[in-house]
């Protein structure tokens, strides 16, 4: 949870580009008396494991570090994949639509230009503090000509064929989770040299121009919704969540209620190295999905009779011994009948003997 100031100043911690940069940023910024400015002593890579993050309100961070473009990108989803709740300021050297799209997809709530003045960087730090998104006229204009252009745009010809192969499908994937040319080349084991080409056949097939629109594609169409669906039908879905933008998108859904999202976690956690952290996580979310399942199980045996009831617990324990080994029917599954029939006010005269 993250801890209120005591001052009533805002806490922003700052990473920019080089050391030297970071510095003379966070001495700038500590003129402004309302801004508490730490810096990252060791740079970006310890970032995602400060222990300290829940004591920052914002995170002032470059797209450009360790002297490699992007950088900040992958950082940034790093640190949004443990601590979803820190509010991030990108800071970016142009106004390049992909690089701004980026910035918002690898979870940022505000993009600044290293062109504007420290005084309106202040006011865009308080304003995402507040809960608000930051982006001047230009940045967003910038995003509705994207979407506007990309509106028509079909994965299909005329016959209802698809048009990309598995491989461009799995680059386009990749685009759409905010992955760079070189992030999506190391997860297909593939040069990024043969991720640029491809990606310019994508281009050429579904008729766009940029990144840009290539990434509003993919986020308006209802496809992706559906192949999300695909991927979490699988016993081992939890496998995918190593990835770190997947991981932010999953714990997203979970927050929202999404139970398959929340069961995803569980087994993530789960499986991750042993450790008081990963098991109590694997415990919380464990938690969380089962007590949606009760009440969900509670509210659909209020529409069943007793009868009915007793046939639902035999047909599940029926298919959980399949997978088990264990006997079909047992006097738990019994019992429970009984007790969400008290849970439920059904009439226990009417049920039948073996519930008991």
């Amino acid at each position: 949870m993250r801890r209120q100031p005591t001052s009533g100043s805002i806490r922003v911690l700052v990473c920019d580009d080089t050391r030297v940069h970071t510095e003379l940023l966070a001495d700038a910024l500590k003129r402004d008396g309302g801004l508490q400015v730490t810096t990252s002593p060791s740079g970006s890579e310890s970032l995602t494991s400060r222990l300290d993050l829940h004591e920052v309100d914002v995170l002032l961070i470059s797209s450009n570090l360790d002297n490699r473009p992007g950088r900040g990108f992958e950082i940034l989803r790093g640190v949004r994949a443990l601590h979803a709740d820190l509010p991030a300021v990108m800071l970016l050297d142009g106004t390049q639509g992909e690089m701004i799209l980026e910035a918002f997809r690898a979870g940022a709530r505000g993009i600044f230009s290293k062109n504007d003045s420290i005084e309106t960087l202040g006011k865009c730090l308080r304003k995402v503090h507040e809960g608000q998104i930051w982006a001047n006229t230009d940045q967003i204009t910038t995003l509705v000509e994207a979407l506007a252009s990309s509106h028509n745009i079909r994965a299909v010809d005329a016959r209802g064929l698809n048009l990309l192969s598995k491989r461009e499908t799995e680059v386009v994937r990749g685009v759409a989770l905010g992955l760079s040319n070189r992030e999506i080349a190391e997860r297909l084991h593939l040069s990024q040299h043969t991720i640029k080409n491809t990606l310019f056949r994508i281009f050429d097939k579904l008729g766009v121009s940029s990144r840009v629109e290539l990434l509003f594609m993919t986020l308006s169409q209802e496809r992706h919704a559906q192949s999300a669906l695909q991927y979490f039908i699988n016993e081992r879905a939890y496998e995918g969540l190593r990835d770190e933008a997947t991981l932010v998108a999953c714990h997203d859904a979970a927050r929202n209620g999404v139970l398959i999202a929340q069961v995803a976690l569980a087994q993530f956690h789960a499986h991750q190295q042993p450790g008081p952290d990963a098991t109590l996580q694997a415990y919380v979310w464990t938690s969380v999905a089962a007590e949606q399942l009760s009440q969900l199980s509670k509210m659909l045996a209020k529409d069943l009779t007793l009868d009915q009831l007793l046939k639902a617990e035999e047909m599940s324990s029926e298919r959980l011994s399949k997978k088990n080994g264990t006997a079909a029917v047992t006097p738990a599954s019994k019992t429970r009948i009984a007790k969400r029939a008290v849970a439920t006010g059904d009439n226990l005269a009417s049920a039948p003997a073996a519930a008991y």
